[in-house]
């Protein structure tokens, strides 16, 4: 049995899809499913959205998500299944940008895994995010692969738009 489905989806090719990520995770021993639907919005840092494009180098993308996985699985000892999908090219307002989904027998393990997993996209993942304004302007940022570390149970975590304003990497 596979415990772990990883994706990228290229938008111009399909979308992201909720339901699958849900049909996966799901076992006859786990009462706790969570998901988190990450969604293009339209106003960002007092700024009127229209569009994000993303991009990442797929296979380092997925390898880093697969060691996301197996984290999350060491860290909740085995007892875990986890769908990692995130989007990439040019998305519209509502389109849906990330789903990740964890089953867990419990409630809170689920909830936590969830929670583990979306940071770790977040912050290590190679996917460089352009926003695209209103007013004709896009900006390129990192995410949040430079960001600080998510804060401690309690705490505040670092605003995971931060805004770098410049190219990624690949020199764009």
């Amino acid at each position: 049995m596979h415990r772990h489905h990883l994706t990228v989806v290229e938008i111009a090719e399909g979308k992201l899809d909720p339901a699958a990520a849900l049909e996966f995770i799901s076992d006859p021993g786990f009462g706790g499913i969570t998901m988190f639907v990450g969604r293009v919005r339209d106003l960002n840092h007092g700024r009127d959205v229209t569009g994000i494009s993303y991009d990442m180098f797929v296979p380092l993308a997925l390898n880093g998500f697969a060691e996301i996985a197996a984290k999350a699985e060491r860290d909740f000892d085995g007892k875990l299944k986890l769908y990692i999908g995130h989007a990439k090219g040019r998305l519209g307002i509502g389109d849906l940008a990330m789903v990740v989904a964890a089953g867990t027998p419990h409630r809170d393990e689920a909830f936590r895994a969830c929670r583990q997993v979306v940071e770790a996209v977040k912050h290590t993942s190679p996917i460089w995010k352009q926003e695209h304004y209103v007013d004709g302007d896009s900006v390129w940022s990192e995410g949040c692969s430079l960001c600080e570390s998510p804060a401690p149970a309690g705490g505040h975590a670092h605003d995971h738009d931060h805004d770098h304003r410049h190219a990624p990497a690949s020199g764009r």
